[in-house]
């Protein structure tokens, strides 16, 4: 096999086995029936607590399916805790009819339903047939990778290629039920991967790049247009797309975690309570400005510069650094959190935090990473 490799001209790009991807508002009452398996198929929705109780999306989905809905879960919680994992696939295992998962929700609910899936193949040797339903930006409808949260309140998860959602369907209208806050930082997120995915070595160039770069710009763009506007479903359209083309052409060839910035969301996310959508907010803008210093990095992150109405210098470095100051200046401008002191965290959890992310103890990486998290408490 040929690997991806920061040359652009030489390269492998594996497809996931998504079939299908369905945008537009009114995209889920028109295409969702026609998406099961088969004609026989019976679903088991999984959901959070919010979207069943506070919306009427899960009870329109429920309505839809008629006798082909087999139940409904909706007490995933952030960060997908082990301890409803372990209940929803309970329900799931005992219920021979179900051939057919339905997620709803942002990166809890679908991370859960892929874990549900591989907890039932390992003791039945039956996957799931997976519909996604994203109600944020955080793309992990996406990915292989599907996280939960320990009992110890540590992220862990689970990852194969057979996890990937066959189906995706973003309906702007679902995301009009989103708080704007959570579509805004869930949006940060999207962008996150965006950006590390761009800089990864081991990313292919087409398509995977190539979208990248689509992918930021949208978001750069669209974001303030739906801070402004946050009923227009034309921008919730083009950002749910957006957060595809940061994440849906990652292909499975990839090796390895996205990059550092994710590697401190997760040291940052569940142990305090932290949505990965602001953990972004948090962290991304500078740890773009810490790989301006790496010049394979500082190559790649400055090919943004155009999609965003910047003209490049020629430095990689400084073209890189002023990326990095625009992700700052975007998170401030669609007024989210940049400063960690707003969260339940002391500054003696520094040394914590960067050895959970670096997987270190001492030397030039965990400085330099343990000098990043200083700076996260301005």
């Amino acid at each position: 096999m040929t690997d991806a490799t920061n040359h652009p001209l030489s390269g492998l790009w594996q497809p996931t086995q998504l079939q299908k991807l369905h945008y537009g508002s009114g995209s889920v009452e028109k295409h969702l029936i026609e998406c099961l398996p088969s004609e026989s198929s019976k679903a088991f929705v999984i959901t959070g607590s919010s979207l069943a109780t506070k919306t009427p999306l899960i009870k329109q989905v429920e309505e839809l399916l008629g006798k082909r809905h087999a139940g409904t879960f909706s007490k995933i919680g952030e960060h997908a805790p082990v301890a409803q994992l372990d209940e929803a696939t309970e329900i799931v295992t005992k219920d021979d009819s179900v051939d057919t998962v339905i997620s709803i929700g942002g990166g809890s609910p679908i991370d859960s339903a892929k874990a549900i899936s591989y907890r039932l193949h390992d003791k039945s040797g039956k996957w799931l047939y997976h519909i996604a339903i994203p109600t944020t930006l955080s793309a992990s409808e996406c990915t292989m990778m599907a996280g939960y949260t320990e009992s110890d309140g540590v992220k862990t998860g689970v990852r194969g290629k057979e996890l990937v959602p066959h189906v995706v369907l973003y309906d702007s209208s679902f995301g009009l039920h989103t708080p704007e806050r959570l579509w805004t930082s869930t949006g940060m997120r999207a962008m996150d991967h965006a950006i590390e995915l761009l800089y990864h070595p081991t990313a292919s160039e087409m398509p995977a790049r190539w979208l990248t770069l689509q992918a930021a710009a949208s978001l750069f763009e669209n974001l303030p247009k739906y801070k402004a506007n946050p009923k227009d479903e034309d921008i919730i359209t083009k950002l749910q797309l957006a957060a595809f083309a940061s994440l849906g052409f990652l292909g499975y060839n990839i090796k390895g975690g996205l990059g550092l910035s994710h590697a401190l969301g997760y040291a940052l996310g569940s142990p305090y309570s932290i949505p990965h959508g602001i953990t972004s907010c948090l962290t991304l803008g500078h740890v773009v400005k810490l790989k301006a210093a790496d010049p394979a990095a500082a190559e790649q992150v400055a090919r943004l510069l155009p999609f965003i109405g910047e003209s490049t210098s020629g430095d990689s470095k400084k073209d890189a650094e002023k990326v990095g100051d625009r992700i700052l200046k975007l998170v401030k401008d669609v007024g989210l959190d940049s400063d960690l002191r707003n969260y339940k965290v002391g500054k003696e959890e520094i040394p914590v935090i960067t050895k959970r992310a670096t997987g270190q103890e001492s030397g030039d990486v965990y400085n330099a990473v343990e000098g990043l998290v200083k700076g996260l408490f301005v």
